[in-house]
């Protein structure tokens, strides 16, 4: 989809010096989704400058100003085209800036193993299954991990509520096992204080965090 945006009104007498935005997107499908959905929202007829905003951020951007903004920089100059969605921005008249393009950076997908970690999660974000497979086991123990807090200390008991909070099936025995298994717990010899190991996760595994984050 192609189409010129002015950010002038029509009657402006200095047409010739008037900014126009070039606007394009690959999904037009989303966007038609999203402008219906903005629309059917609206009490009333929606003004020229929400049109504007809902069409700017069915590109991509947080609103219009945002989308002129980035047509400005000096870092959009230098972007080439290589993801949907897209935003070409020409400036005319006397105040005209060179071609400028900004694009919005690419999304990194999840592992099989990770997205199939991903489901084993509720709403809620609690693990709501054990999963089969033994790559999905490791990722999914790191949700876990997640909530417990860096640099406290924990008796068994407090593992064990923190567990049964984040977990549905009613097996936090095991758990805690994998989890200490895994070197994302660790414990003293004689089980009588438990504490978060500080790690470094994979990319994959800080994409299915910030999935799991997602949920809560």
């Amino acid at each position: 989809m192609s189409d010129a945006i002015s950010s002038s009104p029509k009657n402006d007498s200095r047409a010739s010096s008037r900014e126009f935005i070039s606007f394009s997107v690959t999904d037009v499908s989303s966007l038609a989704k999203s402008l219906r959905a903005a629309i059917a929202a609206q009490a009333d007829t929606p003004s020229q400058a929400q049109m504007l905003n809902w069409l700017a951020k069915g590109a991509g951007f947080q609103n219009y100003q945002s989308l002129r903004a980035a047509s400005m920089s000096d870092a959009a100059r230098a972007v080439k085209p290589a993801t949907s969605p897209s935003i070409s921005v020409t400036k005319t008249g006397a105040d005209a800036a060179p071609f400028a393009q900004s694009t919005a950076p690419p999304v990194t997908p999840l592992s099989a193993h990770a997205a199939k970690a991903l489901t084993q999660f509720d709403a809620d974000g609690k693990l709501a299954r054990w999963p089969h497979k033994f790559a999905v086991q490791r990722i999914a123990m790191w949700g876990l991990w997640l909530r417990f807090e860096a640099k406290k200390r924990y008796t068994e008991k407090e593992v064990g509520s923190v567990l049964k909070a984040w977990h549905t099936y009613g097996d936090h025995v095991t758990l805690r096992r994998e989890l200490i298994n895994m070197k994302l717990l660790e414990r003293k010899p004689d089980g009588s204080e438990y504490w978060k190991v500080a790690q470094q996760p994979s990319d994959d595994v800080k994409l299915f965090l910030k999935g799991l984050r997602s949920k809560v």
